[in-house]
């Protein structure tokens, strides 16, 4: 009810609109609306209240307002239900507790994670106001073993985005991460609920250092943000909106045929690892070879120093470049 409150807010911007017509609208009582409109302030939302005039949502340029996404997004399904916080722990946990209660292709978004993390529980800084911070929920009918499959496009659609929307060369370290200059600028955590033969839900996380101005120096030696690398702010809802967009043609025709010939291309075209020579780390162990190709599964093949093709899948290990983070 407080989305559809925001909506209705967002569509009379440009004056105020009285309780009476936001309940009569909503089919609600005007008491109810007062109720949602307070809530709705403490989650940071700026809105006026004048006597005899009723509601008006404030300009906010720098918020992700759900009313104002979803009015902005033409897909079918995904990002239309957006659940919005000002401030959560991790938007991919609030989807795993809220798994069976959310429909498909519901997006949690925040304005700050206080608990964000990435692959291997590390930490991922989700600052105030800076960044996407977002997770979406999927309940495809596909076998579990192609639910894999899913954050290769989403780091498809979050590259070609980038590159949109900035012009600035992002590139993806296979399997999961955006990086611009040899620097982390998204980083993607999907993760899977379900049984031997059936998918409950994936859920897939992507955080994206947007208009950060910089970060502490340990930080700093591996993360940048769109602005540091291109200089001015990002239209974050508009890059948000987009990459939306993008992934859900992906996503449905990856679900229809059940491959990825459409984005492999843009894979392999977008890859920051393919022809380098790197480092796999698994677990204790760390070997070198060099990066000959992306099948059709989205697997890594590896040529070892011995001469041997080693196929590698995206839950097994990490890739460094051979000095450093590409």
């Amino acid at each position: 009810m407080r989305n559809k409150i925001l909506e209705e807010l967002y569509k009379n911007r440009e004056d105020y609109i009285s309780g009476e017509t936001l309940a009569v609208n909503l089919g609600i009582s005007r008491t109810a609306v007062w109720k949602h409109i307070n809530i709705l302030k403490k989650e940071g939302y700026s809105i006026k209240t004048a006597p005899g005039k009723g509601y008006r949502l404030s300009e906010m340029k720098d918020k992700l307002l759900p009313g104002e996404i979803g009015s902005s997004i033409h897909n079918n399904i995904i990002g239309k239900r957006i659940i919005y916080f000002d401030s959560i722990d991790s938007t991919n946990n609030y989807i795993k507790k809220k798994a069976g209660q959310l429909k498909n292709g519901t997006v949690v978004l925040a304005e700050e994670q206080v608990s964000g993390r990435g692959r291997r529980g590390k930490e991922w800084i989700s600052p105030k106001g800076t960044g996407i911070w977002m997770s979406l929920i999927l309940k495809p009918d596909i076998p579990p073993r192609e639910g894999i499959k899913m954050t290769q496009i989403a780091a498809v659609a979050v590259c070609g985005s980038i590159r949109k929307l900035t012009g600035l060369d992002a590139l993806i370290k296979w399997p999961n991460d955006i990086v611009i200059n040899g620097k982390k600028v998204c980083g993607i955590l999907t993760e899977m609920a379900g049984e031997l033969n059936e998918i409950n839900y994936v859920v897939i996380g992507i955080g994206i250092n947007a208009n950060m101005e910089h970060f502490p120096e340990e930080v700093g030696k591996k993360a940048t943000s769109l602005f540091i690398e291109g200089g001015k702010k990002v239209d974050r809802k508009e890059l948000l909106v987009d990459i939306l967009e993008n992934f859900e043609i992906m996503y449905n025709n990856y679900t229809l045929h059940l491959n990825l010939n459409e984005v492999l291309p843009m894979i392999k075209a977008y890859s920051a690892v393919l022809g380098k020579n790197i480092r796999i780390i698994q677990g204790k162990s760390e070997k070198m070879g060099r990066a000959v190709d992306i099948n059709d599964d989205g697997l890594l093949l590896v040529e070892k120093e011995d001469g041997n093709r080693e196929l590698i899948s995206s839950g097994e290990v990490s890739i460094r470049g051979e000095r450093g983070y590409i």
